[in-house]
């Protein structure tokens, strides 16, 4: 059980000493059942002095070696046994990365899994690295509910176009657990939903911002419409089918922002969000003529995209009112 409490029995020559010594096992490792019987250990050795016994902190260390060695040979022979361990026991791992820092995360990095948009079956950081092209410069990952939702994002267009595999995060400690990993074997890890995507060519980016001098006064309207709610608002290279999407800048993500949201103590903490507009989708052709025609409503039509924006990414719609009365106010302006 993922709630089992932690702790090994503790014998010395076949003696009892102690129901639950939590000391011989790390908390990542809580889920190992059993007896240790040392020769080594006094008989009558306190609790207190059982925290500091050097003997008791050598078993310790050799113990969390035999667990690690048994798990990666599991993972290497019996992939579906150490699935079905995985699913059980993935969230003690995962917060074993994140906790203290990132003390413990080299010990336990390549017992970590994530299902791909390439693959239904789990596979590790190593296997990942094996498969991709040597041009790719990052580890891509993408946050969200289920790996549907996330292969729903726009964002994904362009990892597809590209042939990029894409790390599905749907466990709210996925995304802090990869912040304090930071890389893999010196491999960056990277959010297809955060910040600036390092594999667009020169020459599109010249195209973008040629499109965002050509349409520079419709983008200072929107981001002026939405000042409370983004940081920017921008033409989007990462955007193939879909009108608009959200990012987030480099820091703290939306996702992690939910979490933290969910927190008891609730803390006041948001994300820099950035809109996005495909130039080349109909829906901004239309909204350039419009502005051109009646820079006024622009306004709603801003609040409109934000909206939209935020239901992609499975956010909640910040002001239900607002939303409404725009979608209605344009449904009856359509009909004249």
């Amino acid at each position: 059980s993922e709630h089992y409490e932690k702790g090994l029995q503790l014998y010395s020559k076949g003696v009892f000493i102690q129901n639950k010594n939590k000391d011989l096992i790390p908390d990542y490792f809580k889920f190992v059942k059993g007896l240790v019987d040392s020769s080594d250990l006094s008989l009558n050795i306190s609790r207190e002095l059982l925290q500091h016994d050097r003997q008791l902190k050598k078993i310790a260390s050799h113990l969390e070696k035999k667990i690690k060695s048994e798990l990666e040979n599991m993972l290497l022979h019996n992939r579906e046994e150490y699935i079905t361990f995985y699913d059980t026991y993935k969230i003690t791992l995962k917060y074993g990365m994140y906790e203290q820092f990132g003390l413990n995360k080299e010990k336990i990095q390549d017992l970590i899994m994530f299902k791909s948009n390439k693959s239904d079956d789990y596979i590790t950081f190593k296997e990942y690295l094996d498969r991709k092209p040597e041009t790719q410069k990052n580890i891509y990952y993408a946050t969200g509910k289920s790996k549907q939702s996330i292969l729903n994002l726009p964002q994904m267009d362009v990892m597809k176009d590209q042939g990029f595999e894409v790390l599905l995060f749907t466990d709210e400690i996925d995304e802090f657990m990869i912040q304090v990993l930071g890389a893999y074997n010196e491999i960056p890890f990277k959010s297809i939903q955060q910040g600036d995507l390092d594999f667009i060519d020169d020459i599109k980016k010249e195209d973008l911002k040629s499109k965002e001098k050509e349409n520079k006064d419709i983008l200072k309207a929107i981001k002026k419409a939405l000042s409370e709610k983004v940081k920017d608002v921008k033409l989007s290279a990462r955007l193939k089918d879909s009108a608009v999407c959200l990012v987030s800048g480099e820091g703290l993500s939306m996702e992690m922002e939910k979490v933290l949201k969910q927190m008891p103590n609730q803390m006041d903490v948001k994300a820099d969000k950035i809109l996005e507009i495909n130039p080349d989708h109909d829906l901004f052709k239309a909204l350039v003529k419009i502005y051109e025609k009646d820079s006024d409503k622009i306004s709603s039509y801003a609040s409109i995209l934000y909206h939209q924006a935020l239901l992609i990414e499975g956010l909640p719609i910040e002001d239900p009112t607002e939303f409404s009365n725009n979608l209605v106010k344009l449904m009856i302006e359509s009909a004249k």
